[in-house]
């Protein structure tokens, strides 16, 4: 499993995915070893369909609970 500081989880209300970079994404064909930050531009949520725009890490300096804080 990667680090959370690696793993990102969409902010959309009721979503909450988590994308693991050790895992990739089968549903939009992304491999295992890809990089949140190396995902394309128009990469998308695969289950609510947003944007890499409303992801945030799990951890680190600009994770949802460092910005609660």
């Amino acid at each position: 499993m990667a680090d959370p500081k690696d793993m990102y989880q969409c902010q959309v209300h009721n979503c909450g995915y988590v994308y693991d970079p050790d895992k990739g994404e089968p549903k939009t064909n992304t491999p295992p070893g890809i990089m949140f930050k190396d995902l394309p531009y128009d990469w998308k949520c695969p289950f609510c369909g947003s944007s890499a725009k409303t992801f945030r890490p799990l951890a680190g300096p600009e994770s949802v609970l460092v910005e609660g804080s």
